[in-house]
């Protein structure tokens, strides 16, 4: 079965650009488009689709609160942001209110691509670039916080093995379970494990937080 997509944003060429990408890939099906936040609320609701590829600056209804509608209906599709958005800030709140890709509009066709597929494997996905900008405004945020929780933080790292360590790396890289484990000659369900030991361990609970903390705690450097 493809993978069912629902393009949304306000600008048709950039929504044609896109649908004419995804077109080239066998697995990949766009069952419609949306210029605005409505018009995505009610074609989720009608076309059911696995994943919608969402714009943040939208007429009538933007793509945070789209995002915030969706979740707390509890729907089950996937939300991918892509934008060209600067505020590093309101890229956080979209990644709060329950999104689970992260993607610039620059992004290489292919790279949108592995986006989807790693998103639809229930996996998340973030853009090294958006994960910069994410990483300068986490950084902002954590100096506010008392010396203490950056200490416990610190002793968190520090419990980590050299095996997670080198899974979070590769995490970082945008490799999934499979690739993880073909590079470090494991099972898939070793890595598994690996991965529930880290989100223990480091007080996270997706792929998502763990890259953040991996880059704020230079664990993952970005290139």
């Amino acid at each position: 079965m493809p993978i069912k997509l629902l393009i949304v944003d306000d600008h048709a060429l950039l929504r044609q650009g896109i649908k004419n990408v995804l077109s080239l890939e066998p697995d990949l099906l766009v069952l419609g488009e949306a210029a605005d936040g409505d018009e995505a609320i009610k074609q989720v609701e009608c076309l059911k689709p696995d994943i919608i590829l969402l714009d943040v600056n939208m007429p009538r209804m933007n793509g945070l609160e789209v995002t915030r509608r969706l979740k707390s209906a509890n729907a089950a599709v996937k939300v991918i942001i892509l934008t060209m958005h600067d505020d590093e800030s309101y890229v956080l709140e979209v990644i709060k209110a329950g999104a689970v890709g992260y993607l610039l509009k620059d992004i290489e066709p292919g790279m949108l691509v592995k986006a989807i597929r790693t998103v639809f494997d229930g996996q998340s996905f973030i853009y090294p670039t958006l994960a910069q900008r994410l990483f300068g405004e986490i950084s902002r945020q954590e100096d506010r916080r008392h010396e203490t929780t950056a200490m416990l933080e610190r002793r968190k790292e520090e419990r980590l093995t050299y095996r997670e360590v080198e899974v979070l790396q590769l995490i970082g890289q945008g490799m999934s379970n499979q690739e993880i484990a073909k590079r470090l000659f494991l099972s898939e369900k070793t890595v598994k494990n690996h991965l529930t030991n880290i989100f223990r361990k480091i007080n996270v609970v997706d792929r998502t937080q763990a890259v953040l903390y991996a880059i704020k705690h230079k664990i993952v450097v970005l290139e």
